[in-house]
């Protein structure tokens, strides 16, 4: 880039500058650095001249220039040569110091540029500056400012200087009476000595190392005696957080006998400094800085003042940290500082200030004390050491204390005395209890986070915190292996410390790791010497059982099984090269799923599973009887926690399933019958499960420990005193025959298929028969439960073809019974659910039920769950879930009756059960007819195998039952009206020989009108039910019409409008599309229509029963006119309304006159008749034909005359 061209470039940018719109002058600036970045001389020379040329510029856009020139000079200060940076450094000078009136921004932005100078040319920079910094004359703020500022970016550059600096200063201490001016002289005072500091501390890579402490030290006294002795009594804040900050630093530089001889003043003086100001950031910095001082020196006065640097520094420790204020936070961290110096020094006295604060109840103190004594075991470590057991026994009431902070400071001592072996002396074990306690409190025990308005920070929990404390103290801290391994053990068994599982799984992982690195000694515990650690037994039931929730607690139910796997040496054995293989795979499993995903059935199942397999290894009867004990032992432990209850049963079971000890076995199983909560539901079902996971493998001593069960004392009105049950109430008692009942049926739903058969009626349902006349509703439900798994049992069977179950009928029986015991218009209990389900099972064995034992069942069934009031709108999701699972067992029962008897015989009795409930008055009813009708009917398709081509005769009668529901009131009901249909018209492809796979264009149709059904209007309903009728009239076989046509005129009465309006609507649409197969029918039809127009007086049916003879007329007109003809007469008011619908059409009336005189010419219109006596003479008797036809015309509002030739008679 041409120089020429950056300079002008620069020049356009510079004038752009001034622009009002502050966003442009931000990015002019920003363009005029990025320029700076390629071409740096060329952009600072453009400055320098355009800043000499423009000199009544405003300082804001001088500001703005300045700064991008400081940009650009600290980034390529390298690149600059000596006469730019000279030129660079007048410029500045000048500027900043062109008005002796402090503009801010303006100054400090040239003072900037010479300190960014001043990293490269420190000399030339010096020269420029001292020559505005003369004897006898106070120089510009910003002078002062800027030699501090230069002592602070270039210690090696500036130190040199400082003897000339601070004798020429020292008289204009004196001279300054403003406080901003002596500010600028603390601030440089301080930048001086810290650099000063710096350098002598680094004097391997100064340019002078000759430069010694005492060089500065007299001019530091000066200086110091006038800031601390006259400035720091000043009014003005500011000064005296200035001359503090001073203090610090200066009093490393100053003379040993003076600073031991100022000390007496010093400290108090700063100490003060606390009352005045709300800010101490600054004060304990510098108080820091004056201790180390002191310390450093040997000062034996320190000690006098201890207690009250004690006392005031304990005091801003306790101060609450607000997080809104960073300037706090820094103060603590000063704080603490000061109280290393102290413990460096003074480890007596200081532990004798802080200790017995421990013991104070306030939360502050203790607090704060907690956060000292944690700092000074971390920075007074080799001062410490001997502390240990004080510092321990100490601890003894914070441990105890329940607050939340003290707890949160308490655990961060604990990790501090773990990194410096304090958990190792006598006392450490109760430290590493109390964090185990605290990683085990409940999530939603912990206080909530803080709001935007609180004082406090957010903070992590206590448990949080404790987690994270074990972990990185198990994983981290090498020597606490030894600690800690293998006493965790300790804590995974029990209860109270069932929170913290999971972290103690994962830090006794890895330290189980760590051990087995070293060596199998190292790693395999040893039982005899450490007799507090849970035995293998109880290591391996406690993991296995809290693996059945494995999400809870962070995911403990990985982190048991990881500990099992890397603990199998200490298990057995045996199980190391086993438990690599299919400890993965459970692990895996649980990766592959989440809490909401898992199937608990599933995941039970797989670690039973696992657990069979372990038993298989082992192969150890002792081993497996002494696992099977402490299973029982530690059943108590899960009162609290009925799911992981339930599931050890399940392992109990599963381990008495290998155990070869018959004796041993039935021990175990009547210490479970006599100890089980027989109250909670839960844990009856999971000993129940326990049994039947044992008979398995013992079946025979399953049974006899029940049947010895049943014969104690539990189930005698007897109360000796050796009576174990004597103070169980009659509750009670049922509650434990619920138990055995239930045992009865996990017995015969796991005992081995080849045996149920044997004992199913024997030993298994004669005890359960026992009980069937309670009115429990709990004992009910056991029963029914039982009865249920007997069946499933038989049914499962091989030979449950053959088998002869003699009792069934018994059973249906009482399952009806305790149906019907159930209020017939509420549900509220699973009773019927699961009594249908048990006989759905029961009917599929043999013998088959009796006809009138399958109807009533049916009726019943039906009665005691169609008329369920429908439960109101919000009602909670358990009732629905209940209702819904209700509906889903009288399904399955009644497609499991009609899988009896799959013929159209078998479906038209089930329908006929149905049908009052279909067109019942009650909507709820009808749509759930309709649900059962479609479930039925898809089923039957489902399952249709047709071996010859047979007619499905009843196929117009279902039709005609469901069709005019498709215009029902209810939605639902009109989307199962169709579904009904379209099955049933697969159904007839079906017998018509077309494959279940075979989808008809015609039929299909329906489902399009299905979706048209959920919010109609009246025009657009009706109009889909003449398209349904349409597509009926299409696929109906010819012998199914006038069945069809019957059922549907039975619905013309239908109290439901709509419906009724349907059927007129699909009669009159399939009159028009096949009525002219009717012929034969006609008389029929006609006789029908007659008969509904007398049952009923509703306008559209007698405009549709019009219609039909009309239609019917239109293609049969004489067999209409016939079947008119030969009504009683007189002809009633009803057959009248049938004549009129004959005069609709000119051309149809015409037909119907001529039918009417070819019938009066071919009959004589009367016959004579004789009287009784011959003297009277003869009488004349019309014929009924004749007399019928010349009424007709009348009937049709036709003169009868005009029937007469030539018209003879109409006078």
């Amino acid at each position: 880039m041409a120089e020429p061209y950056v300079k002008k470039l620069s020049t356009v940018l510079l004038e752009a500058i001034t622009d009002k719109d502050p966003l442009v002058q931000e990015q002019v600036c920003g363009a005029l650095c990025a320029l700076g970045e390629a071409q740096p001389a060329e952009v600072l020379r453009a400055c320098e001249e355009y800043l000499w040329q423009h000199e009544k510029l405003a300082h804001p856009y001088r500001t703005m220039i300045l700064r991008a020139m400081e940009t650009v000079v600290s980034s390529h200060i390298s690149d600059l040569d000596k006469d730019m940076a000279r030129a660079v450094i007048f410029l500045v000078s000048s500027e900043m110091t062109r008005v002796k009136d402090l503009v801010c921004d303006w100054q400090q932005a040239a003072s900037n540029v010479l300190v960014a100078v001043g990293k490269q040319f420190i000399g030339l920079v010096m020269e420029e500056v001292l020559s505005k910094f003369q004897p006898g004359a106070l120089p510009h703020y910003f002078v002062v400012q800027t030699l501090a500022n230069l002592a602070a970016s270039n210690v090696f550059g500036m130190v040199p200087f400082l003897t000339s600096i601070l004798s020429t200063m020292l008289p204009m201490l004196g001279m300054a009476k403003h406080d901003t001016m002596r500010v600028a002289f603390c601030c440089a005072l301080q930048h001086f000595s810290e650099s000063t500091l710096e350098y002598l501390a680094n004097l391997d890579q100064a340019p002078d190392p000759t430069v010694r402490k005492d060089t500065f030290a007299t001019d530091i006294f000066s200086a110091y005696d006038i800031l601390f002795n006259h400035w720091l009594q000043s009014r003005e804040a500011k000064l005296r957080l200035a001359v503090v900050e001073a203090l610090g630093p200066m009093s490393h530089l100053l003379p040993s006998e003076k600073l031991e001889e100022q000390l007496p003043k010093l400290l108090p003086g700063v100490l003060a400094l606390y009352r005045k100001h709300a800010e101490t950031f600054h004060v304990s910095k510098s108080l820091g800085q004056i201790l180390e001082a002191a310390v450093s020196v040997g000062s034996r006065t320190l000690e006098a003042q201890l207690d009250a640097l004690l006392a005031a520094l304990h005091a801003q420790i306790c101060v609450p940290v607000e997080s809104s204020s960073p300037l706090v936070v820094s103060n603590r961290k000063e704080v603490l500082r000061c109280f290393t110096v102290l413990a460096c020094c003074s480890p007596d006295r200081l532990l004798a200030f802080l200790l017995p604060k421990l013991d104070a109840n306030n939360e502050r103190t203790r607090v704060g004390t907690l956060q000292v004594v944690r700092h000074v075991i971390n920075s007074a470590a080799s001062q410490m050491e001997v502390k240990k057991p004080f510092i321990l026994s100490s601890m003894r009431l914070p441990l105890l204390d329940t607050n939340s902070k003290v707890k949160r400071a308490v655990v961060q001592v604990i990790s501090a005395m773990a990194h410096h072996g304090y958990l190792e002396q006598p006392g450490g074990e109760a430290m590493v209890a109390y964090i185990v306690q605290q990683c085990a409190l409940p999530p939603e025990a912990e206080p909530q986070k803080p709001g935007p308005d609180s004082e406090e920070p957010a903070t992590d929990s206590v448990r949080d915190i404790s987690i994270s404390t074990l972990y990185l103290v198990s994983t981290t801290v090498d020597r606490m292996s030894h600690v800690l391994w293998p006493h965790l053990l300790e804590f995974l068994t029990p209860v109270r410390f069932t929170g913290a599982l999971t972290p103690l799984c994962r830090s006794l992982v890895h330290l189980a790791q760590k051990r087995e690195e070293v060596g199998a000694d190292a790693f395999l515990i040893q039982y005899d010497s450490n007799v507090t650690l849970p035995s293998p037994y109880a290591i391996t039931t406690r993991l296995l059982t809290v693996s059945s929730n494995p999400y809870l607690g962070d995911g403990r139910g990985a982190a048991s099984l990881r500990l099992l796997s890397v603990l199998h040496r200490n298990i057995h054995p045996l199980l190391g090269q086993r438990w690599a293989t299919t400890v993965p795979l459970l692990l895996e499993h649980l990766d592959e799923h989440t809490e909401e995903t898992l199937s608990q059935k599933e995941w039970e199942e797989r670690l039973l599973a696992f657990l069979r397999d372990t038993l298989a290894v082992v192969s150890d009867n002792t081993w497996i009887c002494q696992l099977s004990l402490e299973m029982c032992r530690q059943l108590p432990c899960y009162n609290g926690t009925p799911q992981e209850k339930n599931f050890l049963y399940k392992c109990i079971g599963t381990t008495l399933g290998a155990a070869s000890s018959k004796e041993v076995v039935r021990k175990h199983l009547q210490e479970l019958l006599e100890t089980a909560r027989h109250q909670e539901e839960a844990e009856r079902e999971g000993l129940a499960c326990c049994f039947g996971i044992c008979a398995t493998s013992h079946l025979d001593d399953v049974l006899a420990q029940l049947e010895d069960f049943m014969r104690s004392d539990v189930f005698r009105r007897s109360t000796g005193i050796f009576n174990i049950f004597k103070d169980r109430s009659e509750n009670d008692v049922e509650k434990v025959k619920s138990t055995l009942i239930l045992c009865y049926g996990h017995v015969a739903a796991r005992a081995p298929r080849e045996l149920v058969l044997a004992k199913v009626e024997s030993d298994i349902l004669r005890n359960i028969f026992q009980y069937f006349s309670t009115k429990d509703p709990a004992l009910k439900l056991c029963l029914i439960q039982s009865v249920c798994m007997a069946s499933q049992a038989i049914c499962s069977s091989a030979q449950a073809g053959s088998f002869h179950f003699s009792r069934k009928a018994e059973l249906v029986a009482q399952m009806m019974e305790f149906i019907k015991a159930e209020p017939p218009d509420s549900l509220r209990t699973p009773i019927r659910k699961k009594a249908m389900l048990a006989c759905t099972y029961l009917v599929s064995l043999e013998p088959a039920l009796e006809e009138r034992v399958q109807a009533d069942l049916i009726r019943g069934c039906l009665h005691s769950v169609m008329a369920v009031l429908p439960e109101p709108e919000g009602e909670e999701d358990r009732q629905k879930s209940l209702y819904l699972d209700t509906m889903h067992a009288l399904e399955d029962l009644l497609t499991s009756l009609l899988r009896r008897n799959m013929t159209p015989q078998g479906l038209q009795i089930m329908v006929e059960h149905l049908s009052p409930w279909i067109r019942s008055p009650r909507g709820h009813e009808r749509v759930r007819a309709l649900g059962l009708s479609a479930c039925l009917l898809q089923h039957f398709l489902e399952h249709l195998h047709v071996s010859a081509l047979v007619p499905f005769h009843n196929l117009g009668l279902l039709i005609g039952l469901f069709s005019p529901r498709c215009a029902d009131l209810w939605p639902a009901t009109r989307q199962e009206a169709v579904s009904c249909v379209h099955a049933l018209l697969y159904l007839q492809l079906g017998y018509e020989g077309f494959s279940r796979d075979y989808r008809d264009d015609v039929a299909e149709q329906l489902l399009a009108l299905k979706e048209g059904l959920v919010h109609p209007d009246p025009a657009v309903l009706f109009h889909t039910c003449h398209s349904i009728a349409q597509i009926i009239a299409k696929r109906l076989p010819p012998e199914q019409l006038i069945s069809l046509l019957l059922t549907l005129f039975e619905s013309l009465g239908d109290p439901d409008k709509n419906c009724s309006r349907a059927a007129t609507i699909m009669v009159n649409c399939l009159l028009r599309e096949r009525g002219s197969m009717l012929q034969e029918k006609v008389p029929e039809i006609v006789s029908v229509l007659r008969s509904k127009l007398q049952e009923t007086r509703e306008e559209h049916v007698l405009q549709a029963a019009q219609h039909s003879v009309y239609l019917l007329a239109s293609q049969h007109c004489a067999a209409v006119v016939s079947s008119l003809l030969g009504g009683p007469l007189p002809f009633d008011s009803h057959t009248c309304t049938l004549w009129r619908a004959l005069a609709l059409e000119p051309s149809l009336t015409t037909q119907v006159l001529g039918l009417l005189l070819e019938k009066m010419s071919r009959d004589v219109p009367f016959k004579e008749t004789r009287a009784f006596l011959l003297s009277s003479p003869p009488g004349r008797e019309a014929t009924l034909l004749p007399l019928a036809v010349s009424g007709a015309p009348g009937l049709m509002r036709i003169a009868p005359f005009c029937l007469l030739p030539g018209g003879e008679g109409a006078g």
